[in-house]
């Protein structure tokens, strides 16, 4: 039986579909839940990692960085955490109204080793995450959060694939190769 159940989650709009199951989830199995938001450049909607110099055409060129460009980064990257401990605070609240102990945590770095090193860290028995649908050089290039999960989490892991999550696109939606092994 699930008695601590971790749901990772992102700026997506399928983070709504991952909370609402985890939460329902946690509901019927009487569990405690855990929010997670690794925050990252990679994520969509994030700033970069490396501030853009806006005195240089939006191309940041080792050496160029303004004070002002830097400070325009900071508070863009300062919004950005903001939102995302915002989103996580509204879905705790949401989840303690239903009478389900709720926490979160948003933490700098690698999405899928935050979600991994955060399950262990907590004895989380599931991890309940989205996919994208991504596959082929799409999913080499940009990697996928939910596989590094699935092939390295302490527990086990509940994957919401894309098509079924509203706001995931569905690999014939988004024309990518698909790859067997």
């Amino acid at each position: 039986m699930y008695t601590r159940i971790l749901a990772a989650l992102d700026n997506s709009d399928a983070s709504e579909r991952v909370f609402e199951q985890a939460l329902e989830l946690a509901q019927t199995l009487d569990a405690q839940l855990m929010l997670i938001h690794g925050l990252t450049s990679d994520e969509d909607g994030s700033p970069t990692s490396i501030p853009p110099d806006v005195g240089t055409n939006n191309y940041w060129v080792p050496g160029t960085m303004t004070e002002i460009t830097f400070d325009v980064w900071r508070k863009t990257w300062e919004r950005y955490e903001t939102e995302g401990v915002e989103r996580l605070q509204r879905f705790a609240a949401i989840a303690n109204q239903a009478n389900v102990n709720t926490e979160f945590r948003q933490v700098m770095g690698n999405p899928g080793k935050i979600i991994c090193h955060t399950a262990q860290a907590w004895n989380a028995d599931l991890i309940v995450i989205g996919h994208r649908g991504r596959s082929g050089l799409t999913e080499l290039m940009l990697g996928s959060v939910s596989n590094y999960v699935v092939h390295r989490a302490p527990c086990s892991v509940l994957v919401l694939k894309a098509g079924t999550v509203p706001g995931l696109a569905s690999e014939q939606q988004t024309g990518a190769e698909v790859y067997s092994r």
